[in-house]
């Protein structure tokens, strides 16, 4: 992450400015903390959750490539408002990681816009596919994915943050 973030702007209907970043200090702990308190509160996902966010963080941050991978943290009259990143898995294949959108900056595209922000950049860098991994009850990011030509290529139940569920594979061909 670079010492001076990079930003694009976008107005919604409301004239509310949306500005996505780069992370800077006390980002990425927002993100671990908003991720387990969302997941908690809407689909009562146990600190489990909470702990897989922070080591991805952590992953993020310790084997950060600044040439092929990236972060965004969206923010909404300056108060953070979503977040998104970009990892590569290999030299053809990057994933999609930590989607969020927080409560306040729904219904204002912004889900759809951090995707694009990933898919432009992916695309950018020279990777062939794009990947992400997700859980079948997240239905409003599927929807986003689907929007975006990501196609399902394997699911699988598993027994994680305390619930029954479905995690799915989904990728685009970029």
């Amino acid at each position: 992450m670079s010492e001076q973030p990079s930003t694009s702007q976008s107005s919604d209907n409301s004239g509310a400015e949306i500005v996505l970043r780069e992370p800077i200090p006390g980002d990425l702990g927002w993100v671990v903390h908003i991720n387990g308190e969302t997941y908690a509160a809407e689909y009562g996902w146990t600190i489990g959750y909470e702990a897989l966010v922070a080591r991805i963080v952590s992953d993020f941050v310790n084997d950060f490539d600044p040439e092929r991978e990236r972060a965004w943290i969206a923010t909404l009259d300056n108060e953070r408002v979503g977040s998104i990143f970009c990892r590569a898995i290999d030299d053809e294949t990057a994933q999609l990681r930590l989607l969020l959108v927080a409560e306040a900056a729904r219904g204002r595209g912004l889900g759809n816009r951090l995707v694009t922000e990933v898919i432009e950049f992916a695309r950018a860098k020279g990777f062939r596919t794009l990947r992400l991994w997700t859980n079948s009850v997240l239905v409003d990011a599927r929807r986003i994915y689907e929007r975006h030509g990501f196609v399902l290529v394997d699911e699988e139940p598993h027994h994680s943050f305390g619930r029954d569920l479905v995690g799915q594979t989904w990728e685009l061909g970029l």
